[in-house]
């Protein structure tokens, strides 16, 4: 049982010891989340409010605390304080220091993990590249946020299913072929590969600015692939299957995986279901030759609501789908085939009207899931203060980038540890990490600006920096290895600078708990960065290795607990822990 459960269980003791025969007293479990961490240690480890027993007790909250404070007895909690309305409680820091780092050691890296999720099923809808152009900078925190929010359910028991949704579908292959009918050869593709591809799509765009026609000459060609044609499906074909061979090497650098690459072509026969299923429903209204769901909402008096949108077109007037007629098959496919709980859309949040219009349809439709499907959305990035553009040609590779992350780690390894060994593998770990700590370490929401001198620092709050407080951790273990140390003495922990780090710790299996429920994997990335720079102050402030033996001991416990939550909330993150740097 972790401390907050602990003391959440022993309040609510103490609360039915006070008040026997009272009703409305608050539970163990919704004392929990009440329970918070106070700004200054000397207002105690935890604090908990008891403004809401105040009606059922008919009591004011300044009394309640302090009967309840006076009726304490437990010894984990050393003392116990009212102040306005809140107890302060404060541990028994010797019984803290040997629950917390026994939790941590027996668990080892399942520290936080659950079976919160058993028996339910999530579905991520993540990094979704576009067929013929190459993976860039712009789909790194799709991709990432993704796949972090997937190991953080599996760590908590739930079944996961990671979907590629591949933008595999549109007018824009059409303009490719016609680009590669024009202006390409298949020699030049087979040696150029998805670069050559760019190339094409971008002179494509260059052409058409001057030439109209080209437009329409792009529209028939998708129009060929539409209708089965063999040369047009044979060309699509093949720039795909180019696309994911060379985005199969980033997602290899990465360590991101799938279940399933089924991309907006692979619906084109399960939409006629949606769109029968929305005439049925009589759902379908026609407004200037388009198809579309009308999603204005009135109130009492038939005026209408600010939760009004505007309509969302199912069919053009030419009888083409669109995004929405797609995802809705894609949604109630998904619902049958995985019969999902949550339904997660990991896309930035210029896509937040359409996310909204779309589930609007599918309560509408009467799916009572509808709830269920969450946009996940991020803030965009733009690279050393530029935006990025495929069209006009500005754009940042993410292979690029993550090859230059690895050189540049490189660089500095050479220069701070030239003797190391594996140092091309140590790069790989600390320059690709770098990139995900960058764009994992803010709230999604904001937006990133990507700056090497900011990423690379081995200072301040940055992977390098992460990682190399695991390295330092592994570096004390491999040194106190040889030390024949006794039972630990748990009073060596009962210093200010270790209670931090312990206070931190315990709360871990939270943070990684609250960072599912908010889709908020920044929350681990925070959390593991907090407990590094508390653990290097403990460092720089206690001699571990030196010392009474079992004072040492128990210094060496919680530096093998450090570096197992740090290991732990990096992988969470999508982060290696190197043991070297």
């Amino acid at each position: 049982m972790d401390m907050m459960t602990q003391i959440a269980s022993l309040a609510a003791d103490a609360m039915h010891d006070t008040w026997p025969d009272a009703q409305g007293l608050l539970t163990a479990e919704e004392i929990r989340p009440l329970l918070a961490v106070p700004p200054d240690p000397a207002l105690g480890d935890y604090a908990l409010p008891v403004f809401r027993l105040a009606k059922a007790l008919r009591m004011g909250p300044p009394m309640i605390a302090k009967a309840v404070a006076e009726n304490w007895k437990h010894e984990d909690v050393a003392r116990v304080e009212a102040v306005n309305g809140y107890l302060n409680f404060f541990l028994n820091r010797v019984h803290f220091a040997e629950e917390t780092v026994e939790a941590v050691l027996s668990a080892g890296e399942k520290y936080g993990a659950s079976d919160l999720g058993k028996g339910k099923t999530v579905c991520l809808d993540y990094s979704s590249i576009n067929i013929a152009k190459r993976f860039h900078i712009g789909h790194l925190s799709t991709t990432m946020i993704g796949h972090s929010l997937r190991r953080i359910y599996d760590h908590l028991g739930y079944t996961t299913v990671g979907i590629n949704h591949l933008g595999d579908w549109g007018t824009q292959f059409g303009k490719m072929i016609c680009a590669y009918k024009k202006w390409g050869s298949e020699e030049a593709v087979e040696k150029g590969g998805i670069d050559e591809l760019v190339r094409l799509y971008v002179k494509f765009h260059e052409e058409a600015e001057k030439d109209k026609s080209l437009e329409d000459e792009g529209r028939a060609w998708f129009k060929k692939i539409e209708d089965g044609d063999e040369e047009a499906l044979r060309l699509w074909n093949w720039f795909k299957t180019l696309t994911l061979r060379d985005a199969e090497r980033v997602y290899k650098l990465l360590g991101v995986t799938f279940d399933s690459y089924a991309g907006e072509s692979f619906y084109n026969d399960k939409m006629d279901r949606v769109v029968n299923e929305l005439k049925e429903k009589g759902l379908l209204t026609i407004s200037e030759g388009a198809s579309v769901v009308d999603l204005t909402e009135k109130d009492a008096n038939g005026k209408e609501t600010k939760n009004s949108m505007p309509p969302c077109i199912i069919l053009r007037s030419d009888g083409a789908t669109l995004y929405a007629t797609r995802d809705l098959a894609a949604a109630i496919y998904r619902q049958d085939t995985y019969h999902f709980d949550k339904c997660l859309y990991v896309v930035a949040y210029q896509q937040d009207l359409h996310f909204r219009q779309f589930f609007k349809v599918l309560e509408k439709m009467g799916y009572d899931w509808a709830k269920n499907c969450v946009h996940v959305a991020f803030g965009m990035i733009s690279y050393e203060g530029q935006a990025l553009s495929t069209r006009k040609g500005h754009v940042v590779y993410l292979d690029d980038l993550l090859t230059q992350a690895q050189e540049k780690a490189l660089e500095i390894i050479n220069e701070k540890s030239p003797d190391l060994p594996n140092k091309e593998d140590v790069a790989r770990q600390v320059g690709i990490g770098a990139v995900v700590y960058a764009d994992l370490s803010n709230n999604r929401i904001k937006d990133i600006d990507f700056r090497w001198d900011r990423v690379l620092n081995f200072d301040g709050e940055t992977g390098p920096y992460v990682q190399y407080t695991h390295v330092r951790c592994c570096s004390v273990l491999r040194k106190a290895e040889d030390l024949a140390l006794p039972a630990p003495d748990w009073n060596a922990l009962a210093d200010d600078e270790a209670q931090a780090c312990l206070r931190l710790m315990g709360r871990f299996p939270d943070v990684i708990r609250e960072a599912a429920e908010k889709y908020e994997p920044s929350m681990i990335t925070r959390a593991v960065t907090d407990i590094a720079q508390s653990y290097n102050k403990f460092y720089y402030e206690h001699r571990i290795l030196d010392g009474d033996p079992a004072a040492m001991a128990a210094r060496v416990a919680l530096t093998k607990a450090v570096r197992n939550v740090i290991k732990t909330g990096l992988y969470l993150i999508g982060m290696e822990a190197p043991e070297r740097m």
